[in-house]
């Protein structure tokens, strides 16, 4: 089970507040379908922060071999906010796939 804990949310401009928090829990259920067999409850973390003119948004979860934390900054929030979620998507599979050693899996098959 993947749970969602979004902080800072108030730092984000209050037009585009409830389009981030929808986004969110979008990509909150790719992460639940990829976990569903996970034996770990796991927490997916993001968290906003503004200086200036420029938003950083950062996603972290911690798997059980290492926690996997990746941030993106932008002026607009919504669009740190994609591109943050596209790289964060690539680095979770790979470290999922690295536990479940499907890289050793696959090169079995290949020897055949």
């Amino acid at each position: 089970m993947v749970e969602l804990i979004i902080k800072n949310l108030k730092e984000v401009e209050e037009p585009f507040r409830k389009s981030f928090e929808e986004f969110c829990q979008e990509k909150l259920n790719f992460y639940q379908n990829l976990f569903k067999k996970y034996d770990k409850d796991l927490v997916l973390e993001v968290i906003v922060n503004k200086s200036a003119k420029t938003y950083t948004v950062s996603a972290s979860i911690d798997l059980k071999s290492k926690k996997v934390l990746l941030a993106e900054e932008d002026r607009d929030v919504l669009k740190a906010l994609n591109r943050l979620m596209k790289e964060f998507k690539k680095a979770v599979k790979r470290q999922y796939e690295l536990e479940r050693k499907d890289y050793e899996y696959k090169r079995k098959n290949r020897k055949k």
